[in-house]
């Protein structure tokens, strides 16, 4: 690929990430919650997710979402459910003592990785966007267009990954601070259950 257009998509994808949106969003509440080691762990969960989705444009399946409406609703409505779930363990938590058994309270690290993962797959606007945005940077000219579309998503997965980890780690710091007090991470919870009910809301009554 030609190195301007590959630039101007490392701009945009950064802006991209910067952006408030589901996936940062996220990373942000639970960095907070667990500390910036979780929100990297959940981090790459997502980006394990958007392997997925670059795989579905590159070789086409993402255009299934795009005109199966039943395909499109019923994806969204298990990423709203996985949404309302969290909402509900965030409502119900309650404050991690500050002593050696706190650490059972924080979820293990395959459990953040899954949730990274079944948040980003079961959100299928992820995949209309990837097949709308990256085919916007490629040329047929210079080479095979399915090769370009990986490279493409894989540049997009480095930068999320780095944006987002930043973003974990700095949250993580507010972590450190929540841990002292008990009243502020029961605070933090229901801030959380929230987040993800509006997040489930806006997920369900998304169109394509």
């Amino acid at each position: 690929m030609n190195a301007e257009p590959l630039t101007t998509f490392i701009l945009a994808s950064t802006l991209l990430s910067l952006a408030p949106g589901p996936d940062n969003i996220f990373v942000l509440t639970q960095s907070a919650l667990y500390g910036g080691k979780s929100g990297v762990i959940i981090t790459l969960g997502l980006c394990t997710g958007l392997i997925v989705h670059t795989s579905a444009v590159a070789l086409g399946v993402a255009a299934i979402f795009m005109v199966s409406s039943m395909a499109f609703t019923s994806l969204k409505l298990i990423g709203a459910a996985y949404l309302l779930y969290l909402a509900w363990q965030a409502l119900k938590a309650s404050a991690r003592p500050l002593s050696s058994s706190s650490a059972t309270a924080v979820p293990g690290h395959m459990a953040l990785y899954r949730r990274g993962i079944v948040m980003n797959l079961s959100n299928p606007k992820v995949a209309i966007f990837f097949l709308a945005f990256l085919p916007q940077f490629t040329d047929p000219s210079t080479g095979n267009m399915t090769l370009q579309l990986f490279l493409l998503g894989i540049v997009f997965i480095l930068v999320a990954l780095v944006v987002f980890s930043t973003i974990a780690c700095l949250a993580g710091l507010i972590a450190e601070l929540f841990k002292r007090s008990a009243k502020a991470q029961v605070i933090l919870n229901r801030i959380s259950a929230l987040v993800f009910a509006g997040l489930a809301v806006r997920l369900a009554f998304a169109s394509r």
